[in-house]
């Protein structure tokens, strides 16, 4: 016995599938309430009235703006019948469902916490009978590595990272850009794109400063009041105070 997180993708007939296949830069967040769905819809590019009409027709546009980062639209849908559904599985199989639902490139990707493997591997077997899937990660847990809050949503990790940003650091990671040694420079990571060297570093440094930025606070959930005994840190200290070596 022991908590298990997986994260997979599915591709089968959705409301929202459609609309995600035919605008490929498009990204739909789906949170589930007592009564309706609420939906965050994010495009770094695409931006048409023809866009706009779909997503008006999927329910009601609670907030709208665009702007030089993109498209960024949050609505409240009316709630599909949970029976059959795929969070319905889940629960059957004694699942823990992580929301948001993301649905990108005509997929919907989930994350569940299981509490025995063989949930997991039932729950998969279910939903390969009659559904494309494809499964991301699969991991044990162990005690010391689970966070306070096991709900905080991994997709947070990415927040406000733009479809380049993400590419530039996939592609960094794929070169071995971060190993030690390193096995390539940014230059010759900028020489695998079509942009300049300038252009690519940029992506990659605003990437990995928001990335940083957006794990800080699992770290600090994690660790607590514990960083600073562990880092002999004494911030109890008047800044006034010179103590001597």
């Amino acid at each position: 016995m022991g908590l298990y997180q997986a994260s997979f993708r599915i591709r089968h007939e959705c409301p929202y599938r459609e609309l995600s296949e035919q605008y490929p830069d498009l990204t739909i967040r789906e949170w589930y309430l007592s009564d309706c769905q609420v939906l965050e819809i994010t495009s770094q590019e695409t931006s048409t009235e023809n866009l706009l009409d779909d997503i008006e027709q999927l329910g009601t546009v609670l907030h709208q703006n665009m702007d030089e980062s993109g498209l960024h639209v949050v609505m409240q849908s009316c709630l599909c019948a949970l029976e059959e559904s795929i969070i319905q599985r889940f629960e059957d199989h004694n699942c823990l469902y992580q929301p948001p639902t993301v649905h990108r490139q005509g997929w919907e990707h989930y994350t569940v916490i299981a509490f025995d493997e063989r949930n997991i591997r039932e729950l998969y077997d279910e939903l390969d009978a009659d559904r494309d899937i494809e499964v991301l990660s699969k991991r044990g847990l162990e005690e010391t590595h689970i966070p306070h809050s096991l709900l905080a949503p991994v997709d947070q990790l990415f927040d406000g990272l733009t479809d380049r940003q993400l590419a530039a650091i996939r592609l960094a990671l794929d070169s071995g850009y971060y190993e030690q040694p390193r096995k390539a420079s940014v230059s010759e990571l900028a020489e695998q794109t079509s942009v300049a060297r300038s252009t690519y570093e940029e992506h990659l440094r605003k990437a990995e400063n928001k990335l940083i930025t957006n794990v800080g606070q699992f770290v600090r959930l994690l660790l607590g009041t514990q960083t600073e005994d562990r880092l002999g840190t004494a911030s109890s200290a008047p800044s006034n105070v010179v103590q001597s070596d």
